[in-house]
């Protein structure tokens, strides 16, 4: 049966250890998350596709990345970021090993190892000016056993060492002013001609020794009309270049070192003809220059003649020219017509021959070809194959070979400038959200595997259909809206004017539209804000307001349909866009009203409808807006006027009135950062109390601007000035009244200034490296009963404090949830690329105030490796955190943007209002139904123990040992009654004392344990055949010969440290006192003093065994004065609530005992604990632990007790009557009511307390 038990509880051990297991997210990466790598819009690409090792490609874009591409499926072989100011200039690949880069205007050379793109060298080069910078990989110059690189920049000429980045030499132009154009190397010649311009107007070349880098010889000669734009090398010995009117080409000849021009005017080759564009590709003897919106190919004679050879759109792409045999030349051209794109490759001497034509077909909405780049390899019949790298106008990347797309990478996403947030469509009727599990069996299967991932065993097939069952049933394919809000789109518009709808299960793209409407308008070339308006039927509308580069430029009006991505309809507005502000209201259709501000002064309201502008002029006074003129440091706030006046307006257009200014003092502060709070913001509790139990109330008006200013000098980049040179300033004002409503300053710092919320403000400084500190403001104190307006002046109440913070801060975003209940996080990006989710709490500036449930307050932020939500990841280029809330309170959505994105679903407090997705209801079925089955099976091995046990008791058994001491249970390893003739110590029998009403609580104490301790008759009838003598149990310690030798020997284990050692010790006591207590020799103080001790250390096993002696030791009245003296009153009175029911009534039996002394009474009396712990016991016992409380109370409460005139502190006799009163009704013993009624009474006579009136 034992046996069974055990089986039982190791059954129960192990579902609940699976249960826990199965909590591990190992198998779980990606559920929550995801994060998408890109690299940005190329600027410059090489191939490398030589035989040995991968076919690849190596870019360069405008996001400062350099990355080498897998030219088969497109994917990232490695990249490196640079920094924001260290732009990419110019890339290539030395000695077929080494990746070339050029960066910062010329003044960073790094060489990267091809395979794996470790750096293998970085030279710092020398810059004086800002200039033009060029990299040159001659690839048949060599000095000695060095490969020179050649780098301009900053107006210095370097040749540097391919092979380590060692400066061979530099050649200084700044002097001159000369600026240089190209560096080429004819071939066959060891002279390097370096060309250039001086002053616009003469053209300059130098021959420069490769290998000392002298000048060999210098020739110039001045050009009537100066140079515009960039020169052109057409050959190794000529360039073209535009003069300063744009309408002649220059063609400058220097072979053999002498220097002589040509002009031609683009007329003569165009008729027509405005100003000319020379395209960048280098072709060979031919350049391509754009005129009246045409691409013209001019072929450049011997003599530096021009004629126009051929003809195309301005849409067409033209590519570098490419050796593709030993004598003959070729070039790339494409062009996007509707949903195809034409690629053709020609020979640069015959145009007439086409090498490839072809067609394929592709989205419309990728706009026009803005680059192409080729490359060619040998088919196997060979015939040379060709193979075109695409940059589309909307930033997408495209590989293209044998008439079909290859791999395409949409690299538009690594320019988002705008994101927000929108709905998925309700699930339709019908049709299921997930339809993930169809069957029976699949479901069975399905949670199988999941059960053997629980218990570790399944196998990698099984964990992988796992993870694709969990990547299903989480929802992450479906695309509607679930009642969580877990399942929403990402509306991001890119640099590029695309916009997009990213899914927030997998971040797929649902749906892309290139805006078409503002890249046919010539005024409006950029789209630059976004702006969300929600209508419920029939569809959910995108409201874009976009406008071109100059503010001056008329805006465009899109609207997009969130579901299909298709634009409904766009319109030219006729103005242009300053300022879009939403207003707080709607109309019938739920569409809010939008009000746009032009640079004349003027606003006009959007949606012009009738019943837009009736619910407007409702609130026509009480509209309010303000204005940032950053430049000239000037805020102004401005109200409505009236309808605007003139042929060109409408009745949507009206003027307004400047309010107010505040002017900030130009030679002091700069505008560097302002904020307004987020409309869309939940406040969950406006009020707060302090430690001094004041009410405080958060200022939570809408109207509130936070504005940042820092010296001129520190407007620069961080580490530009001194801390001594810096300070920034930060305002708090009021946009109704322009009333400052706070102004903080702090020395030393320069920004930038990233800021939320407006109820709590986050400033992060940036001064040095060293020392970045973070304020925070906390606003509050209003009076509610005050009337609430705009104009009053509000009674502020501000707290600060500094923090530093050990990295720097790009960017910084708060966590949002649906109702504000959620503990906020703040979201910091750092300098890293990471997003690090810290607790609001730890910038609560009340820290300083040590109130009740604050962290306490440190000089600095902890960076916490765990609070990284990007975990090992990093957010390449981080420019921007967005957050939106979820319809679960305890989510929220984060969504970070740079070059990379990044998303995942956060819960700042836990999910604790719900399960996980992927929570196993199978293994809680199957969990409850084994519990269920464990406890059936104990209690039929329990009944059939227990009736076994009684068939055993039934049988008669000779010489029955006498029924042991207390026979209620308290003493359960009692074998002999006292009165045995074995007992080693025998006492004689004690006459039950006489009871009377002046009789002491001694005397009643005492019969009630002593009535326990005669012994029960048994049958003395002599058995004819003797008992078989009991085995004897070898005891722990040794039984002294005397009980005073037992009581050293219990006192010396009980001081030990060891726990077993004092076990042994109460087991011997145990053993010798409890059978038969003792009242001679008195215990021995620190014997006493050791059960205290062991008592106090509130363990079950311990308390068990001390209580049984403590109780047999109090039997005699010696021993109770001796108890007292040691703490053992106190003991009992402190450890009483947290001992189990047994023990606490032999402990309180205890305590009645000792209570028989005047010592002891005292005590008790005089322990604060007394009462409350009686109390609390008694309603928790019943029986004779219940009497023995009232009679611990009658203690305190009687005679010398709280009525005796003595200032005792005790609980309120009242609610001590009520306790008393309430035990008495239920379980109590006949001794117990008596004690009871008599303590009632007692407090009823000396007039404490109105029984009657309190229904006692």
């Amino acid at each position: 049966m034992a046996m069974e038990i055990k089986a039982s509880l190791l059954l129960l051990i192990f579902l609940s250890s699976a249960i826990v297991s199965f909590s591990l997210y190992e198998d779980q990466v990606g559920l929550m998350d995801w994060h998408q790598r890109y690299i940005g819009k190329v600027k410059h690409a090489v191939f490398h596709t030589q035989k040995a090792g991968r076919k690849r490609v190596i870019v360069s874009t405008e996001e400062n990345v350099v990355a080498s591409l897998d030219l088969r499926h497109g994917e990232i072989f490695w990249r490196y970021v640079l920094g924001t100011k260290d732009a990419i200039d110019g890339v290539d690949i030395a000695l077929g090993k080494y990746v070339i880069t050029l960066s910062s205007q010329g003044s960073m050379l790094r060489a990267w190892n091809l395979p794996d793109g470790q750096m293998v060298w970085k030279t710092s080069l020398h810059s004086a000016q800002s200039s033009k910078s060029l990299l040159s990989v001659p690839i048949n110059l060599k000095v000695d056993k060095d490969y020179p690189i050649l780098a301009f920049g900053g107006g210095y000429l370097h040749a540097v060492s391919a092979i380590d980045g060692e400066i061979l030499w530099k050649k200084d132009f700044t002097a001159e002013g000369f600026e240089v154009q190209r560096v080429l190397q004819p071939h066959e010649s060891s002279i390097i001609y370096v060309l250039g311009f001086l002053h616009s107007s003469k053209a300059v070349v130098y021959q420069i020794d490769p290998r000392t880098g002298e000048v060999v010889a210098q020739k110039s000669m001045v050009v009537p009309g100066g140079f515009s734009g960039v020169i052109l090398s057409v050959s190794s010995d000529k360039v073209v270049v535009l003069d300063s009117t744009r309408s002649i080409l220059v063609t400058i000849n220097f072979l053999d070192g002498d220097i002589s021009f040509h002009k031609t005017p683009v007329s003569d080759l165009v008729e027509d003809s405005g100003n000319a564009e020379i395209l960048s590709p280098r072709l060979s003897n031919m350049l391509a220059v754009k005129v009246n919106k045409r691409t013209i190919f001019v072929r450049v004679g011997g003599e530096g003649k021009l004629e126009v050879v051929d003809s195309l759109s301005d849409e067409t792409a033209i590519s570098d020219s490419l050796p593709v045999a030993d004598d003959q030349v070729a070039f790339a051209s494409v062009h996007h017509e509707g949903s195809k794109i034409h690629l053709m490759v020609k020979l640069v001497d015959d145009l007439d021959t086409v090498l490839l034509r072809e067609s394929i077909e592709m989205d419309q909405h990728r706009g026009r070809v803005d680059k192409v780049f080729i490359n060619n390899y040998i088919k196997t019949d060979r015939s040379n194959g060709f193979r075109a790298l695409i940059m589309m106008e909307d930033h997408s990347l495209l590989l293209l070979q044998q008439g079909a797309i290859v791999w395409s990478r949409e690299e538009r996403l690594a320019s988002v400038t705008d994101v927000t947030t929108a709905e998925l469509p309700v699930e339709k009727d019908g049709v299921s959200v997930a339809k993930v599990e169809h069957t029976l069996v699949d479901w069975l299967k399905g949670h199988m595997l999941k059960l053997k991932g629980s218990l570790l065993l399944a196998s990698p097939e099984d964990v992988a259909a796992i993870q694709e069952m969990r990547m299903k049933s989480s929802g992450r394919s479906t695309l509607t809206r679930d009642h969580n809000g877990f399942r929403k789109l990402f509306i991001a518009l890119t640099r590029a004017g695309k916009l997009f709808a990213l899914y927030t299960g997998d971040g797929r793209i649902v749906w892309s539209m290139l805006l078409n409407s503002p890249s046919k308008s010539e005024a409006c070339e950029r789209p630059s804000g976004i702006s969300l308006s929600l209508i419920i039927t029939p569809w959910t509308r995108i409201l874009l307001f976009l406008c071109g580069s100059d503010s001056s430029a008329p805006g465009v009006l899109s609207f997009v349909d969130v579901y299909t991505g298709k634009e409904i309809s766009s319109s030219d507005i006729g103005h242009s866009v300053v300022r879009v502000m939403p207003l707080p209201f709607t109309d019938s259709t739920e569409q809010r009203l939008h009000l746009i501000a032009d640079t004349e002064g003027h606003v006009h309201l959007y949606p012009k409808t009738s019943e837009a502008l009736r619910i407007f002029q409702r609130d026509f006074q009480n509209v309010y807006w303000y204005t940032v003129e950053g430049d000239d440091g000037i805020i102004r706030g401005h109200g409505m006027k009236s309808s605007c006046a003139g042929e060109t307006a409408d009745e949507y257009c009206f003027t307004t009135k400047e309010l107010w200014t505040v002017v900030f003092p130009s030679e002091s502060e700069k505008i560097i950062s302002t904020l307004i709070r987020k409309p869309n913001e939940v406040v969950h509790t406006q009020a707060k109390v302090n430690t001094d139990q004041d009410l405080l109330y958060k200022y939570v008006s809408r109207n509130l601007l936070f504005v940042a200013t820092v010296s001129p000098k520190g407007a620069g980049d961080i580490g530009s000035v001194t801390p001594e040179e810096s300070a920034l300033v930060v305002y708090l004002i009021d946009t109704i009244t322009g009333r400052i409503l706070h102004r903080l300053s702090h020395q030393g710092c320069q920004g930038p200034v990233h800021a939320y919320e407006v109820t709590v403000v986050e400033i992060y400084d940036q001064s040095r490296a060293e020392n970045k500190n973070v304020w925070k403001l906390v606003l509050g104190k209003h009076n509610l009963t005050a009337p609430i307006s705009s104009y009053s002046r509000p009674e502020m109440f501000t707290k600060s404090q500094s923090y530093f913070f050990a990295q720097s801060v790009k960017t910084i975003a708060v966590t949002s949830t649906a109702k504000g209940i959620t503990s906020k996080q703040l979201l910091i990006g750092t300098i890293g690329d990471q997003i690090l989710a810290l607790d609001k709490r730890f910038v609560n500036p009340s820290q300083a105030e040590k109130e009740e449930g604050i962290i306490p307050l440190t000089d600095s932020l902890p960076i916490i490796p765990q609070s990284y939500i990007t975990h090992s990841l990093k957010v390449e280029g981080l420019r921007g955190i967005v957050t939106a809330p979820a319809k679960l309170e305890s989510t929220t959505h984060v969504f970070a943007y740079g070059v990379d994105l990044f998303y995942k679903r956060l819960a700042p407090s836990k999910t604790y209002d719900s399960l996980t997705d992927d929570f196993s209801y199978a293994l809680l079925l199957i969990t409850i139904v084994a519990l269920v089955a464990a406890i059936y099976i104990t209690w039929v091995v329990s009944k059939k123990k227990e009736l076994t046990m009684m068939r055993a008791n039934q049988k008669p058994k000779p010489n029955a040992p006498p029924r042991p001491l207390f026979s209620c249970g308290f003493f359960r390893r009692c074998t002999q009654s006292v009165l045995s003739p074995t007992s080693p110590h025998q006492q004689p029998r004690r006459k039950p004392a006489t009871t009377s009403s002046s009789s002491s609580s001694s005397t009643s104490t005492s019969q009630s344990f002593t009535q326990w301790r005669f012994p029960h008759h048994v049958d003395q009838t002599p058995s004819t055949t003797p008992p078989p003598p009991a085995p004897a149990r070898p005891p722990p310690l040794p039984v002294a010969t005397t009980l005073q030798e037992t009581y050293q020997i219990a006192e010396l284990h009980l001081a030990s440290v060891s726990e077993s050692d004092k076990l042994l010790a109460l087991q011997l006591l145990e053993r010798v006192v409890v059978p038969d207590p003792p009242s001679d020799p008195t215990c021995p103080p620190g014997l006493m003093r050791g059960l205290v001790s062991c008592l106090r250390g509130n363990r079950i096993v311990t308390a068990k065994y001390v209580t049984k002696i403590l109780l047999a030791l109090c039997l005699a009245e010696g021993n109770r004065r001796v108890a007292v003296e040691a703490g053992a009153a106190r003991a009992v009175v402190e450890t009483a609530a947290g001992l189990e029911n047994s023990a606490v009534e032999r402990a309180l039996a205890a305590l009645e005992l000792m209570c028989t002394t005047a010592e002891g009474a005292a005590e008790v009396r005089a322990h604060a604990m007394t009462v409350p712990a009686m109390v609390a016991v008694m309603a928790r016992l019943a029986g004779r632990g219940r009497e023995y409380a009232i009679s611990i109370l009658a203690v305190v409460y009687g005679r010398g007790g709280a009525f005796s005139g003595e200032e005792i502190t005790v609980a309120p006799a009242e609610e001590v009557a009520r306790a008393v009163a309430l035990a008495l009704e239920g379980e109590c013993t006949a001794r117990g009511r008596r004690k009871g009624a008599h303590l009632l009474k007692t407090l009823e006579e000396y007039g404490r307390l109105d029984l009657s009136q309190n229904g006692t």
